[in-house]
């Protein structure tokens, strides 16, 4: 049991750490390559989205593939995780964020650690932010009620590479991420002193995505 146990929490730690060496690895790399911010944006969207859907697929049938507190949260809240796991859960994303922000910064001869003075705010950045995670958690909560897990990788993957460009805020959507990303003074990067905004932000957007989604899980148990 203890076995299994681990295995979910190494999953959800090198999920988190590849998904962040990901974001913060490939805007790195699109400055080197283009002065254009557009092309940047496309090429941090593109790898985002394919390691993204890998990662989910690949880790799915072992944690769950969560990567993200709004979501592992989210099944704490309708008791599909116990309370010992999601702690586990979430030291392991936050955990796997920081050493994946390292890595990305070594890979390009950075420091390992130095902070962002990329400042994100304002009332659309925050509103923005809400609509990125509540579409986030609703997506995921629909593909449960309707019974359409296997969808998850390539559906969780194209909201993200959605929002990216549709959202003001670029679509953080995820606390663990955003904590990681204050450490790179990156095209990825985040000010420390704007990450409460965006946690705030996310944590009213799964709010939101769930209590959605709630409305067609009463439906359905209505109409059976």
């Amino acid at each position: 049991m203890k076995s299994r146990a681990i295995r979910r929490f190494v999953a959800e730690l090198l999920g988190t750490l590849l998904l962040v060496a990901t974001v913060v690895g490939s805007g790195t790399m699109a400055v080197n390559i283009s002065r254009d911010v557009g092309v940047q944006l496309l090429i941090n969207t593109v790898a985002t989205v394919f390691v993204l859907a890998l990662l989910i697929y690949l880790f799915a049938d072992i944690s769950g593939s969560h990567f993200n507190p709004v979501v592992t949260l989210s099944e704490l809240l309708h008791k599909r995780i116990s309370l010992t796991d999601a702690v586990g859960y979430l030291a392991a994303q936050f955990l796997g964020g920081f050493l994946g922000v390292m890595l990305a910064n070594l890979m390009f001869k950075n420091p390992a650690i130095y902070s962002s003075h990329h400042i994100r705010s304002g009332g659309n950045i925050f509103l923005g932010e809400v609509v990125a995670t509540a579409g986030l958690l609703f997506l995921i909560q629909m593909l449960g009620i309707q019974k359409k897990g296997k969808a998850a990788p390539v559906a969780v993957a194209a909201w993200i590479g959605g929002a990216y460009f549709f959202t003001s805020s670029t679509s953080f959507a995820n606390p663990a991420v955003t904590f990681a990303r204050a450490w790179s003074d990156t095209f990825s990067g985040i000010a420390p002193q704007s990450v409460p905004l965006f946690v705030v932000a996310q944590l009213i957007g799964a709010i939101v995505g769930v209590g959605l989604s709630l409305i067609f899980t009463t439906s359905t148990v209505t109409e059976k």
